[in-house]
């Protein structure tokens, strides 16, 4: 880490230890009238949709904080300003931002859990960047509510919570409502050779009412933006024999590449123009006053564009994107630069989903004895393509023109998951208040994979794929799980949570096929697999004094290998990712001690947390070769342990200024690894050593507020140390292509208009912050402007 950046970490660290943090159930909630004038805004607790006697630290953010502080058109970005929680959406539309907590990286998506009322999002189908939750299947207008829970301390939920679990709760009406949304997006996006503006618009409209027993809530949400480029093309240096034909190329960009290598950058690739749609009914029936029955239908597609964008220049001015295999176009050379080069394919790519999702529950609300649930869900892919142009063979044809070359077509169609929750509360003496409650349930899922990659021979964007494929895999994992908790009020001051969960896991019908190796191995079909496991969890709490409580927790969960670590494998021009069938589970105990102190006008809270995992799953990608290797990998010991401090402070200095925020520090390090000895005592790739958020709003009037927020993360590593250079391989971190830290200020103003109208301006990255993760920028200054219509 840069000295400067200690000092900033150190600075937020002091400030922030003599504030604190916000309660769990804290928010910020709005109370007013109809006479035109914004509500006044009030600290108050708001309904959790967290299930209660949950022995772990939990953070909310509201709809009304979303509204008057945060800048975001998806759901996925009302997140990143909460304690040490991160969505790696690296542009707006990104469909693959995986949720990073305190100890899971921004490429594990299989460690943390995502709801929606209940219903799962979490795409399980792998354990990558690519297979996010589903975010797109809530529009941010339909969220009431979202909490975060860290760590695996509840018996509630699965062994893939082992880093957290995330609930978000949308509105049900009450009345009848209506609302419109309109956003402007805009962007100016400046790195090497791109400099121009990459904007977006967004529409969300939502009515709802309720009569009698009946009550519905129907959502429409489009999303049309152009993102900034992902990728660049970097030039490689070749060694031909003797002195071979090729083209004097000018207008490269050059820098230095993460290891400290000069770099030659010749293109801009994959700027993403994702047009979205997302559609929301959720219908309501009251049974009886405390018994509630309710069906959900999700529709989302998506359709999306990746250009790509020539630096090079030929002597007669016509744009150069990539060298031949053979011939006269096989090498080029720059302006005073004696060696000859090579140019990797600037290839185009396009996409195209459209998956449902269907959810159907019966809750009792009784407060009484007995309460339950049940719920099941299912969520398809029914289409789910993405196609890639193959290299062109020709210097100056990108893959996009009118006469486009072959490629591949992957194919997802049919994958998805079901999954079945049976949940039940028993309060012994049949009160809220009950000495004894028991939570117990049982939990049922099974995801299905089904991937096929095609060459297609002729025109890549619409030709049809080959009768053969080059590579395919099929597989399923299923999960059972039964768990108890109990929550004892052992006395007044001390209530102690203990619980179990049983899993039992099982991996079936899995294959998988790939052209490129030899015949005996092309076709090859793998045993079922399974795992039971049991995991206890613990909990001792004590309420000290009015103004103090204190928590020690402990748990252990099991997260077992996804469906594509142990069957898939794809053929992709640039990488080919491996499976492994007889990988391990990992298994982790975590624990967590915690302090909380109220103040008169806010809460602090300090949290000490750790977690010894074993078998740890981590995705790594052999650069040496082309195209890349990825693959999955059992590392035998991990261990890391940090420090959370966050507050929540309300009209401080003066009346409607609020400040929230928090700064934690993690050290994440491999203890043993018996398949690489070397690595055991470096660091676990993509957990940052810092994380600080800050956020102020001040309400100027009865009409006006404005909010200031402040987003920082530092020194992470892109990969596992390297045994044979002992060192990382991302020495340079702050350039394209590795893992950088970032220092981000966003600001938001709301003014309401008149009674129904509200209008906003906000900016994200204030400073024109430029940071990356591997490989992709991360957007620059963007403004948002937004017009609201509330009946």
């Amino acid at each position: 880490m840069k000295l400067h950046h200690t000092r900033i970490a150190a600075a937020l660290m002091a400030a922030f230890s003599v504030a604190g943090l916000a309660h769990a159930d804290s928010a910020i909630a709005i109370e007013g009238d109809a006479s035109g004038t914004m509500p006044e805004i009030v600290v108050k607790g708001s309904k959790r949709a967290a299930p209660a006697n949950i022995p772990a630290t939990t953070e909310a953010v509201t709809a009304q904080q979303i509204a008057l502080s945060i800048n975001t058109v998806t759901a996925a970005g009302v997140l990143n300003y909460l304690p040490s929680v991160h969505v790696r959406e690296r542009y707006i539309g990104d469909r693959n931002g995986v949720l990073v907590m305190r100890v899971n990286s921004s490429i594990s998506s299989a460690q943390t859990t995502v709801y929606a009322d209940n219903l799962l999002l979490s795409n399980f189908l792998n354990n990558s960047y690519a297979t996010a939750p589903r975010w797109g299947m809530v529009a941010p207008a339909e969220i009431e509510r979202v909490d975060v829970i860290y760590g695996p301390f509840s018996a509630l939920y699965p062994g893939n919570s082992a880093g957290g679990v995330v609930l978000m709760s949308t509105h049900m009406p009450e009345r009848f409502e209506a609302h419109v949304g309109v956003d402007l997006i805009g962007q100016h996006f400046k790195l090497y050779g791109t400099d121009r503006d990459y904007n977006g618009g967004h529409v969300s409209a939502s009515l709802g009412n309720k009569a009698g027993p009946w009550s519905f809530w129907a959502t429409v949400d489009h999303l049309d933006h152009h993102g900034q480029p992902q990728t660049f093309g970097a030039a490689t240096k070749a060694t031909p024999a003797g002195a071979p034909a090729f083209t004097r190329v000018g207008g490269e960009l050059r820098d230095t590449d993460t290891a400290g290598n000069a770099r030659i950058i010749g293109s801009a690739i994959g700027s993403d123009r994702a047009v979205q749609d997302t559609g929301k009914l959720r219908l309501a029936y009251d049974v009886t006053p405390t018994l509630r029955a309710s069906y959900t239908l999700g529709l989302w597609q998506n359709k999306s564009h990746l250009d790509v964008d020539a630096y090079l220049r030929d002597g007669a001015g016509r744009a150069v994107y990539n060298t031949a295999a053979t011939g006269a176009g096989k090498y080029v050379k720059f302006a005073g630069d004696a060696n000859y080069y090579t140019l990797a394919g600037t290839a185009p790519g396009y996409s195209e989903s459209a998956h449902a999702m269907h959810g159907l529950s019966l809750k009792s609300n009784t407060h009484g004895a007995w309460d339950g649930e049940a719920v099941v869900s299912a969520y398809t892919q029914g289409t789910d393509i993405s196609r890639a142009a193959g290299n062109t063979g020709s210097l100056y044809d990108s893959g996009s023109g009118a006469t486009r070359p072959g490629g591949t077509l992957t194919r997802a169609d049919g994958s998805g998951w079901y999954s079945l929750d049976l949940r039940g509360e028993w309060r012994v003496d049949g009160t809220p208040k009950s000495a004894h409650q028991l939570s117990f349930g049982y939990h049922a899922d099974r995801y299905t994979l089904q991937s096929v990659t095609s060459a297609v021979a002729g025109d890549w964007l619409y030709g049809a794929a080959s009768a053969a494929p080059s590579s395919n895999s099929y597989g399923k994992t299923q999960t059972q799980a039964l768990y108890l908790q109990d929550a004892w009020q052992v006395l007044p001051a001390w209530k102690l949570v203990a619980g179990g969960r049983l899993e039992h896991w099982r991996a079936f019908d899995g294959s998988n096929y790939n052209a490129a190796n030899i015949a005996q191995y092309r076709q090859l079909n793998y045993a079922a697999r399974t795992g039971t496991d049991f995991s206890p969890k613990l909990a001792l709490s004590y309420v000290a004094s009015p103004e103090w409580a204190l928590r020690a927790s402990l748990g252990k969960a099991v997260r077992y290998p996804t469906v594509a670590e142990i069957f898939q494998v794809i053929n992709l021009p640039s990488n080919v990712k491996q499976n492994d069938p007889n990988l391990k589970g990992e298994r982790v105990v975590s624990g967590e001690l915690v302090a909380e102190r109220s103040l008169e006008r806010g809460l602090v809270r300090s949290s000490f947390f750790w977690e010894n995992k074993r078998d740890a799953l981590i995705s790594q990608t052999d650069t040496t070769v082309t195209p890349t290797i990825s693959s999955i990998q059992n590392v035998d010991k991990i261990r890391t342990y940090g420090l959370e401090e966050a507050f929540e402070l309300n009209d401080l200095g003066l009346p409607g200024l609020d400040l929230n925020g928090s700064v934690t520090y993690t050290r994440s390090t491999i203890r043993e690894d018996a398949r690489n000895p070397g690595l055991a005592g470096s660091v676990q790739p993509r957990i940052p050593d810092w994380r600080a958020t800050l956020v102020a709003n001040y309400r100027a009037s009865d009409r006006l507020s404005y909010s200031l927020s402040y987003r920082f993360s530092g020194r992470q590593h892109n990969g596992l140390y390297n045994t044979v250079t002992r060192q990382y391989n991302d020495s340079n971190p702050d350039v394209y292509g590795a893992v950088s830290h970032y220092s981000v200020f966003d600001a938001k103003v709301v003014y309401k208009l008149a009674r129904q109208w509200s209008a906003a301006l906000g900016v994200n990255n204030i400073g024109n912050f430029k940071y990356y993760v591997n490989p992709n920028p991360y957007p620059q200054r963007t403004v948002f402007a937004s017009l609201k219509f509330d009946y």
